[in-house]
């Protein structure tokens, strides 16, 4: 198949790919404190939205979008002021809408699996730092000159998504384990919540640090 990488390129693509998957990001804290607020449902919900913009971040990369905004000042500029105005705004909806849990019921306000998904979305597609990883990152991988270049991104994007899952999928599944400790604990639940709304904070310093180079 003309669009499959060579066996080579597909190991060492897959081992780059897993060494990025558990390096911790604005989009694992989201997937991490949906679970804990609402469940391992919503968690999934949020992780969906975020794979889905790694689909995403492939095709602009294709037809050479991210290029043209990072070539922009203005445009990445802008990028990055939406995306950290949008983790700081997470932050703050942890700390004034956090997880109250009660042994009853999952704490916080019930999001819609689509609100849920949206936001995965939303931070994965406003992360100019993503941005500049898939235009760094992918074309590494295939050449320039290859006829079958678009097939070939579009493949490794997939592909991406395919390794991530594995790896990203337990952290969900470990957050709802610990969330049993938080229904027991309102002590503990303020704690994470403040503990999330510092990382997203955080999060938004590193974005507004990025440099399109």
């Amino acid at each position: 198949m003309s669009f499959v990488p060579d066996l080579s390129v597909l190991i060492q693509f897959s081992i780059a790919t897993i060494i990025l998957a558990i390096t911790p990001g604005p989009d694992m804290t989201l997937f991490v404190s949906r679970t804990l607020n609402q469940g391992r449902v919503a968690g999934f919900a949020s992780m969906a939205g975020a794979l889905c913009g790694t689909l995403v971040h492939t095709t602009l990369v294709v037809v050479g979008i991210s290029a043209l905004i990072v070539a922009s000042p203005t445009a990445f500029f802008a990028l990055k002021i939406f995306g950290a105005g949008y983790l700081v705004f997470l932050a703050w909806q942890a700390l004034t809408k956090g997880s109250a849990f009660s042994p009853e019921q999952k704490g916080g306000p019930q999001v819609s699996l689509f609100r849920a998904w949206a936001a995965g979305l939303g931070v994965n597609l406003l992360n100019p730092k993503i941005i500049l990883f898939f235009m760094t990152f992918l074309p590494q991988f295939v050449s320039a000159h290859d006829p079958h270049a678009p097939g070939k991104l579009f493949f490794l994007g997939f592909m991406f998504v395919v390794l991530s899952i594995p790896v990203t999928a337990p952290m969900v599944f470990a957050a709802e384990k610990f969330s049993v400790a938080m229904k027991a604990s309102p002590k503990i639940t303020r704690v994470v919540d403040y503990m999330l709304a510092g990382v997203f904070s955080a999060f938004a310093l590193k974005i507004l640090t990025a440099q399109a180079k």
